[in-house]
């Protein structure tokens, strides 16, 4: 096996144990001292009235899915336009049908009034 395949397996398995070794520590070493008060849902220092379970407008989540796809588009156009004189042909029709596809999406939740704040 050549020396950096060897890396990799060795990465491999050596990744899922990091991020589970605090967890872990944790759970065997941290405190342990439940209380009813401790339990309780903490919302801001406010004493919770009501139930905690509070349902939000979909209309949120279609605003934060249009800015992620916005925010991905800037960061894939960013190299793009760093680059822009050193781009051929194939790759300059490429972005150009990136932005397209992007900017029918936006229409679309233009159209269907996905981005109308009611």
């Amino acid at each position: 096996m050549s020396q950096e395949w060897q890396f990799i397996a060795i990465f491999i398995v050596l990744s899922p144990i990091f991020p589970a070794a605090p967890v872990i520590l944790n759970h065997l070493l941290g405190p342990r001292k439940p209380n009813p008060i401790k339990q309780q849902t903490y919302e801001c220092g406010i004493e919770t009235v009501g139930d905690s379970w509070v349902q939000f407008k979909v209309q949120y989540y279609i605003y934060a899915l249009v800015f992620v796809i916005f925010d991905i588009e800037a960061v894939f156009l960013f190299p793009i336009a760093s680059a822009y004189d050193q781009l051929g042909l194939f790759a300059i029709i490429e972005t150009v049908i990136f932005v397209v596809l992007l900017a029918m999406g936006l229409a679309y939740a233009w159209g269907r009034g996905a981005l109308e704040w009611i």
